[in-house]
């Protein structure tokens, strides 16, 4: 129970920052929650296939889901463009 409640807020967060850094502004908390979420699972896939560790931890995680959600982000742009 206590890894899903660090898991949500880690998403959380990665998904707040990703927003402001991508758009100027988060998404609500459930939507950050949600694209903080599917950015840890595309930035855990994208580090392992590039041979990349952010180290262990709170940090290491919170700095693969913010990337792997700024990621998601940009594609979602390049999509909702095209």
């Amino acid at each position: 129970m206590t890894n899903l409640i660090w898991f949500l807020i880690i998403g959380a967060i990665a998904g707040w920052l990703a927003g402001l850094l991508m758009k100027g502004r988060g998404f609500g908390i459930l939507g950050d929650i949600v694209v903080g979420i599917i950015g840890a699972v595309l930035g855990g896939w994208l580090f392992g296939v590039l041979g990349i560790s952010a180290g262990g931890g709170l940090a290491g995680s919170l700095i693969v889901a913010f990337i792997g959600a700024v990621i998601l982000l940009f594609l979602v742009r390049l999509i909702k463009r095209a």
